[in-house]
């Protein structure tokens, strides 16, 4: 029975370090992916291991309420529905930019989404320390 409970407790732990590293990896393949896809590198191994669908990003996101991660975990979240969201209207539509604006456009949401988590991280320390 105590193994058994110490069995769940670290499956409970592992299952919580994954779901928080999850989306910094997603976040960072994005990121990866958009600057190899402007210099026409064809990453399909980085499109495959950090994608994620709308499902799984449903999951996540519900999943970061439940365990009560904080905004800047979400801003993570965030920050790939705006990615894939932009990628699937580019596709299937196309953003008329050119490749070098696209870039720009994806890396200024990517410093916007930077600045704010560090905003929060520091507000949230600062609450701390008070």
């Amino acid at each position: 029975m105590v193994k058994e409970e110490n069995l769940n407790k670290k499956r409970h732990k592992l299952f919580l370090i994954i779901l928080k590293f999850t989306p910094i990896i997603n976040a960072l393949g994005c990121f990866l992916n958009t600057i190899a896809g402007y210099f026409d590198i064809d990453l399909q191994v980085l499109s495959y291991i950090c994608s994620t669908s709308m499902t799984s990003w449903i999951f996540i996101f519900i999943a970061s309420y439940v365990f009560k991660f904080c905004l800047w975990y979400r801003m993570l979240l965030y920050y790939i529905l705006i990615i894939n969201g932009l990628n699937t209207l580019d596709y299937y539509v196309g953003i008329p930019l050119s490749d070098f604006n696209l870039l720009i456009l994806y890396l200024l949401i990517a410093g916007i989404t930077l600045f704010t988590i560090l905003y929060i991280h520091v507000k949230h320390h600062k609450k701390l320390t008070k």
